[in-house]
């Protein structure tokens, strides 16, 4: 569980890399944020491997409002386990040096080590 997320953290908010951020989910595996309105920049919805590759590079591709640095001493997360092993909850507080702090709930639901269904909750 939380070796996956830190691949994920990495691999998405850190390095931006759309590969492999992908390889983390399964072939069918969706990516939501409910959150985030449909049609917009930001994918509100992506399945399957292929897609959230193209979907998260064509995100990564455009210009970033640099909120500042991220503040690792002040930033936090907690992962909260359920009754059902396949399946975890991050709860993220980002902090950033020149701006206010961002939090979001994710949800993580996982088949053989990787992720096939990512519920992610934060707004733009």
């Amino acid at each position: 569980m939380s070796q996956l997320f830190e691949h994920y953290i990495h691999a998405g908010a850190m390095t931006r890399n759309a590969d492999a951020l992908a390889d983390l989910f399964t072939d069918d595996g969706i990516y939501e944020a409910p959150l985030v309105p449909p049609g917009g920049a930001f994918p509100h919805r992506l399945e399957g491997r292929d897609a959230i590759r193209a979907g998260m590079a064509a995100w990564y591709a455009l210009p970033v409002k640099d909120p500042g640095t991220v503040d690792f001493g002040r930033s936090r997360h907690v992962l909260h386990t359920t009754t059902d092993p396949d399946v975890f909850i991050a709860e993220i507080d980002a902090a950033f040096t020149d701006a206010d702090t961002m939090s979001l709930v994710q949800i993580f639901r996982v088949r053989d080590g990787r992720i096939a269904h990512l519920r992610d909750y934060f707004t733009l």
